[in-house]
């Protein structure tokens, strides 16, 4: 009976060290998926000067853009992330993440107030490059889904840095310390566009 009883107690014990790896990995995935999610707009000067770009111009121009912009770029930066993941080859992606620094940053810097859908749009096209080359560079194991609640949350907190900077607009001098931001970001841009045309080393 005691032989039994111990054999049964090794086998369970066997079991359960079969079965414990599995929701381990899957943990170890999805917390791989969300740490770099987060880091992979941070860690990238240009994507960040172009993600606070977004909210430094929607706070110039006001309701309803400080929020509808910073809000559309992350949806369709996600967007653009699935194309990453799942392969498909836009042309040209770094280039087109280092001109979204410079136009946006133009932009700002200019104090342009295009009607609502045409910033909206300038916006969007470029979140699908920005979330292609986040997408492109999922880490290996990452879970996917949590790789992209990473880099949409990290993105609306560089959207709101820039707003919290665009509000400056109702100070004293404050304009100026927001165009000369813009002028900023559009050099950071330029020099990541130099950078991956091969200008610059």
């Amino acid at each position: 009976m005691k032989d039994a009883r111990l054999k049964a107690t090794a086998a369970l014990g066997a079991l359960l060290a079969l079965l414990t790896p599995a929701p381990a990995l899957a943990h170890i995935g999805v917390a791989l998926g969300l740490q770099s999610g987060i880091l992979h707009p941070i860690t990238g000067l240009d994507h960040v000067a172009a993600m606070v770009a977004v909210g430094l111009w929607g706070a110039q121009l006001g309701n309803p853009a400080i929020w509808v912009l910073p809000i559309a770029f992350p949806l369709v930066m996600a967007l653009g992330g699935l194309l990453g993941m799942s392969g498909v080859v836009l042309a040209l992606p770094e280039e087109a993440v280092a001109l979204s620094g410079i136009v946006l940053g133009v932009l700002v810097a200019l104090h342009a107030r295009p009607q609502l859908w045409i910033a909206a749009v300038i916006v969007s096209v470029f979140a699908v490059f920005h979330g292609y080359a986040h997408g492109r560079e999922l880490p290996y194991a990452a879970d996917p889904l949590a790789f992209g609640v990473g880099f949409v949350v990290a993105t609306g907190l560089l959207h709101l840095c820039g707003i919290l900077i665009g509000l400056l607009v109702r100070m004293p001098l404050g304009e100026r310390v927001i165009r000369a931001c813009g002028a900023a970001v559009g050099c950071v841009g330029a020099y990541f566009l130099l950078a991956a045309l091969g200008a610059i080393g």
